[in-house]
Order: structure tokens, then sequence, then C-alpha cells
């Protein structure tokens, strides 16, 4: 994976140029996000019919985020932005008191999340929606119980998206990419859910009675990321139910 930028339009955030390269090392075990995956997936786009000239703007409605899978993974690399800013913020300006282990496992969610966002970006090309102007200014990143909740609420709805989006997905190029990622999420949601209730990294809250995850449709998940996306967006054309 080429290097990690952030654009200028994400202001209230520390240029990813400053993170300290050897937490960036971090990312390693992501290496299908790398060059095999993204070519696999840059081949798979070229074959799509084309949704948009620019695949951002949409009659003035907001950004596009195209139909069928683009829009899928416009989605996707919309809630990774989420993520990213949100922990980018927290290990930039760390609450009071925050220890060692916890500060190594947020850079490492940190990292993740940008690896993430940043192969959505260079799967995309084109047809990538811009960065999003976000507003975090509702948490308050001085208090860890503030943070952890919203931790908490991003990482649920992280993997109740990919759950729910999964079946929308028509390539399975897409939809295998898709499944690595959420088994991701879900490590993270598992060890925030832990830090503020050992042992509730399972419960009936994201867990069914039947042992699988809780899914979400696509347009439930927006709806709930709604408040913390200023940008207006257009997604008439994203597959939901």
């Amino acid at each position: 994976m080429e290097k990690t930028t952030t654009s200028h339009n994400e202001s209230l955030l520390t240029p990813d140029s400053e993170i300290d390269s050897r937490d960036l090392r971090r990312r390693d075990f992501l290496k299908f996000a790398g060059a095999s995956a993204a070519s696999l997936a840059i081949l798979g786009l070229s074959s799509c019919k084309k949704d948009r000239d620019d695949g951002m703007d949409n009659g003035g409605k907001g950004l596009y985020f195209g139909s069928g899978d683009i829009a899928i993974l416009n989605y996707a690399y919309a809630l990774e932005q989420l993520e990213a800013a949100f922990y980018i913020q927290l290990v930039n300006n760390p609450y009071a008191g925050m220890t060692d282990m916890e500060k190594a496992f947020f850079t490492d969610i940190r990292d993740h999340e940008i690896a993430h966002r940043e192969f959505f970006k260079v799967a995309l090309g084109a047809k990538a929606i811009s960065s999003l102007d976000l507003n975090l200014s509702g948490i308050n990143f001085s208090s860890r119980e503030n943070v952890l909740a919203t931790a908490k609420t991003f990482e649920d709805l992280g993997v109740s998206a990919y759950n729910g989006a999964g079946w929308l997905i028509k390539d399975p190029n897409y939809l295998l990419l898709a499944g690595k990622i959420v088994s991701v999420e879900a490590r993270h949601a598992a060890w925030v859910r832990d830090m503020i209730d050992n042992g509730s990294f399972a419960n009936q809250e994201v867990v069914d009675s039947n042992g699988l995850d809780v899914a979400k449709s696509p347009s439930v998940v927006l709806s709930a990321a709604a408040p913390f996306i200023k940008s207006k967006i257009d997604v008439s054309d994203l597959p939901t139910y």
C-alpha cells in the first residue's frame, strides 16, 4: 500500500504524515489491502457500469455514492473515514490517565482504520467520494468514559454495517475483502466492549440467539452516523432494505 496521506479537507486532524512511522508498521498484517488486492478491486471496478463521470456529485444533491457495488464500497469508505478520524483525534489528544496499554491498542486500531480508509480510496479510484467533512465536536476526548462509549458505538455500528451490506454485494471479490475487514472491526469491537465491561464482548446486544452478529441495513447505519457527517451526501442509488 502506498504511504497514507490526509486530505486538506480534514482540518480537525493531525496529518497522517506526522504519525510515527514505527506505529504505521503495525498495519503490516493488512497486506491484503496492498498492491495485489487493490489491483484485483480496480480490475473489477473497470468492468462495472459507469455511475457518474466524476463519481461524486449528483446535480448538487451532495456527494454521489454511485449505484450497485460502487455505492456499497463508497458506503464502507465513508464509515472508515469516520472511524479513522475518531481514532486519529483520540491518539493525538489522549484522555487523562490513558494507560500505556490503552494508548498502544488505540494506536493499533487507528492504524487499522487508516489502512481500511486508504484501501477503499485506492480501490475506488475516480469513483471514490471525496473526503467527508466530519463533526466530532460532540465527543469529549478528555473523558475516558465518553471515548469508550463512542468507540463502542462506532465499532458496533461498523460491524453491523458490513454484516448488513454483505449480501447486497454482487462481486465475490469485494465480498471476500469486506469479510476480511469486518473480522478486524469485530476484534476492535470486542476489545472496546471488554474495556467498558469485561465479558460483554459477545453479549446479546451484538450476538443473537443463533450465535450470529447483528446486521443493519445501509439506511439504518447511515441514519445512526448522520450526526457525525456534515457533508451532504447522495445515497439515492445505494442498495438497502
